[in-house]
């Protein structure tokens, strides 16, 4: 015979923690590279959102740009040019803006 017969390892001699360490390592880079960097980017976020005051130029998530007029706990008031105002949800603001933004548009 040319080839030597080749036999399974015996089970019971496997460490467990050898059998579930790749599902560890996958969890571990999945926490560091998505969850972790995720949830500081909702931390800000929301600490944004709390920190809008009367007066800020802000941008909302559906486009539009406006100078928060009126702050309820859940609602703003924007006025979005020529006295129009609008009113937004707090969390549909998307990002608050330099002083000055509108008038250099």
């Amino acid at each position: 015979m040319l080839i030597a017969p080749a036999y399974a390892a015996d089970p019971a001699t496997q460490d467990p923690l050898m059998s579930f360490l790749p599902l560890i390592v996958l969890f571990a880079l999945f926490y560091f590279l998505i969850i972790r960097p995720q949830m500081k980017k909702a931390k800000d976020q929301k600490k944004m959102q709390e920190g809008i005051q009367k007066g800020d130029e802000v941008i909302t998530m559906g486009g539009q740009l406006g100078k928060v007029v009126k702050i309820t706990d859940q609602y703003i008031t924007l006025d979005i040019g020529g006295g129009t105002e609008s009113h937004f949800q707090r969390g549909a603001v998307q990002a608050v803006l330099p002083k000055g933004t509108i008038k250099d548009l």
